[in-house]
């Protein structure tokens, strides 16, 4: 089992203050929903975990090694991965690409080992149930919720513990939603950490073990999903 914790994290951006001393933790094996209006904080909150931004003060850590001040290549390498609204694809190239963009694989320098990572890719599309045309489809010719799935099996290719994900089922269809969700629950059966950022009040209900709401960078409710309703998380996150 790990611990993500965070303990009185702070950040400003000018005289702005983003993030209001949050503290709060996440557990293996759980879906934790992060819900708020516009300018909440919930995006620099997750990314602050994800080492894009440093907190101005508090700490951050994973069982016990300390996020605090490391780098976003230094969070993916001590297991935290995620995945932005954009999903940071290149569509333009093709699947295998983009699982192993920034961290391909190479038989000696200069020659990738393209038969290597075509079978590790089959392997984890395989595992989460994620059908595709082809490895060689490029991304651009694929559906809106064919590329989150290829986010996802990206992020999972290397193994992490916590998965961050911003707004997965923005701007997709019914089924590509549901497909999205599916994968969710499998992220949560395999163990991870998996922090939800989403406006969607109906996914987050469907795949979550726990939601916070954020106000102005405050929590002002942190509940499990059995213990509170839709319109008690809409009466949380509104502006008074």
């Amino acid at each position: 089992m790990s611990e993500l914790k965070l303990q009185s994290v702070k950040k400003s951006f000018g005289v702005t203050t983003v993030l209001q001393g949050v503290t709060t933790s996440f557990s293996s094996g759980t879906v934790t929903a992060i819900v708020g209006d516009n300018g909440a904080g919930k995006s620099t909150l997750c990314k602050t975990i994800a080492g894009v931004y440093h907190p101005d003060s508090g700490k951050i850590s994973l069982d016990d090694l300390s996020l605090t001040h490391l780098s976003p290549h230094e969070t993916r390498e001590a297991g935290i991965e995620m995945i932005y609204q954009d999903l940071a694809l290149a569509k333009q190239h093709d699947v295998v690409s983009n699982l192993y963009f920034g961290r391909e694989k190479t038989r000696w320098p200069g020659w990738l080992d393209r038969k290597t990572m075509s079978a590790q890719s089959r392997v984890v599309l395989e595992q989460m149930g994620i059908k595709l045309p082809s490895l060689r489809t490029p991304i651009g010719l694929l559906s809106g919720g064919q590329q989150q799935a290829v986010a996802i099996a990206r992020a999972l290719l290397f193994s992490p513990t916590v998965l961050i994900m911003d707004e997965p089922t923005a701007a997709l269809a019914a089924r590509e939603i549901e497909h999205i969700l599916d994968l969710i629950k499998k992220l949560k059966e395999r163990g991870l950490i998996v922090i939800l950022i989403s406006h969607r009040l109906n996914d987050v209900f469907a795949v979550s073990d726990r939601i916070i709401a954020l106000r102005s960078g405050s929590i002002v409710a942190d509940n499990l999903v059995q213990e509170t309703s839709m319109q008690d998380v809409v009466a949380q996150i509104m502006i008074a």
